[in-house]
């Protein structure tokens, strides 16, 4: 059995090999979160590589893997949820996104996003297409005067009041159908990928 399924995984690899070699950041849905779906980091980079992708690397545990690869994005996106589902036995979901769109992310935020850590919580929700900015913002609950939330180029911008985050509608999105459509990173997380992939660019 188990032969037969690194066969399997291995067949990826002519596909993501061929072509021009572009940056990606995939933002993995479900790892390591409340003891499910438990990926040790090396073994999700050694994973990638062995199918062609290069530069892997992640960022803490979370699901962050930067690498470069050829081919169309949603193709490659479904590729790699694919080998993730089988090679670690969960059923995969990853949002995909190239520099370009980290950059726009990061530097079309709504203005003063970010700027008071002390008195607010921020949060990036990164769409998964189909899904628009314009539709998630009519399904994300808000608490007036808690939350805020902002659409953005396949993202919805989010924050929170820190002294009233308890009473924040965040933590009910996770139980939406919605939700299967987006993966959540803080500002921080969100501005340090960035940095790193516009670092590996140069």
């Amino acid at each position: 059995m188990r032969d037969r399924r690194w066969s399997t995984l291995r067949s990826y690899g002519p596909v993501l090999r061929s072509g021009p070699m572009a940056q990606y950041v995939a933002l993995l849905r479900g790892i390591n979160v409340g003891g499910k779906n438990l990926i040790k980091m090396e073994e999700l980079r050694a994973c990638l590589e062995a199918q062609g992708l290069g530069d892997v690397a992640t960022y803490i545990a979370s699901g962050n893997v930067l690498f470069s690869a050829p081919g169309a994005r949603a193709e490659l996106g479904r590729r790699i949820e694919a080998l993730l589902s089988e090679r670690f036995r969960y059923k995969s979901s990853l949002v995909l996104r190239t520099l370009k769109e980290m950059r726009d992310t990061v530097e079309n935020a709504p203005d003063g996003f970010g700027a008071a850590p002390a008195t607010y919580r921020y949060d990036v929700i990164f769409l998964k297409s189909p899904l628009t900015a314009a539709a998630a913002l009519k399904s994300v609950p808000t608490r007036p005067g808690v939350d805020e939330a902002r659409a953005g180029a396949g993202v919805l911008y989010f924050s929170r009041l820190t002294s009233k985050a308890e009473q924040s509608m965040l933590p009910r999105l996770v139980s939406l159908p919605i939700y299967q459509n987006m993966t959540i990173r803080n500002w921080n997380t969100t501005t340090k990928l960035f940095e790193m992939m516009r670092a590996r660019e140069s």
